[in-house]
């Protein structure tokens, strides 16, 4: 059961959720390939001291494109944002959770910021202004305009 459907209110309506994207996993990706290139060497005839170095570098790069891939995957898994009629819901962590909420009659302003990649692939970084304080910028996030669009509409 995600943390908003424990913490929305009846009175309130689920407008949109919001999600990283998918390009958090582009690391683990560039790392998974550099290991498998590295083993596509290893077919060459090679000397013994090339071999092994060759060897173990894809190893090395094997694992860490694993532990990278994993790490993204949790990352996304464990992170919401809920924008309902009246607040916005962000949560992020699985041991240590971390939740941020703020009404939204305190926000005075959204900014979307995306780059040409950003452009191309639809994701970018929200900065969620309020009265006061607030939410810390959201990186990496799918749609980010339709995410903007559903907190200013309210």
């Amino acid at each position: 059961m995600s943390y908003y459907t424990k913490v929305i209110r009846p009175d309130e309506t689920l407008h949109r959720l919001g999600r990283l994207h998918w390009l958090i996993y582009l690391p683990g990706l560039l790392l998974l390939i550099l290991g498998l290139a590295l083993l596509v060497m290893l077919t060459q005839p090679l000397d013994d001291a090339p071999y092994y170095i060759c060897a173990g570098m894809a190893a090395l790069f094997i694992i860490w494109a694993v532990f990278s891939l994993l790490s993204a995957a949790l990352l996304r898994w464990s992170t919401e944002i809920a924008v309902t009629d009246k607040r916005v819901i962000y949560k992020r962590g699985l041991v240590w959770r971390t939740t941020i909420e703020m009404n939204i009659s305190k926000i005075e302003t959204v900014d979307v910021m995306q780059g040409i990649l950003g452009r191309i692939f639809d994701y970018g970084t929200v900065v969620i202004r309020g009265t006061g304080s607030g939410i810390e910028p959201l990186r990496h996030i799918a749609a980010p305009l339709e995410l903007r669009n559903a907190i200013v509409v309210g």
